[in-house]
């Protein structure tokens, strides 16, 4: 029986890796970018800008709304998603201090 060693590790480093996972992609990035620019926008659109199927761009607004980086709500056939910014700035400040806690404890360089 196969058990789960994530639950071995806090659950800070379980969200930073989850954030980090749900960033992995390019499509995800560009999907980002694209909110950014436009603070709201409707699913079609994307799939207008981007050069991928709206089964696709819709698998990919999944995994960041299940990780919580994207609002969005459901308007009959039309989904409008945005960008949680709070998600975003808790994220950052874990990553700052996650890289500056690494940073202190390799000041003595090893290679």
């Amino acid at each position: 029986m196969a058990f789960h060693k994530k639950e071995e590790f806090s659950q800070k480093e379980q969200d930073l890796a989850n954030f980090a996972k749900a960033m992995s992609h390019p499509a995800r990035i560009a999907i980002l970018k694209v909110l950014a620019q436009r603070n709201e926008c409707i699913c079609g659109e994307i799939v207008d800008i981007l050069p991928l199927a709206q089964s696709t761009v819709s698998q990919h607004l999944k995994e960041l709304k299940n990780a919580g980086l994207i609002n969005g709500t459901v308007d009959g056939p039309r989904s409008c998603y945005c960008i949680n910014w709070k998600a975003f700035e808790k994220f950052n400040s874990e990553f700052t201090s996650l890289f500056n806690n690494l940073k202190v404890k390799n000041e003595k360089a090893c290679c």
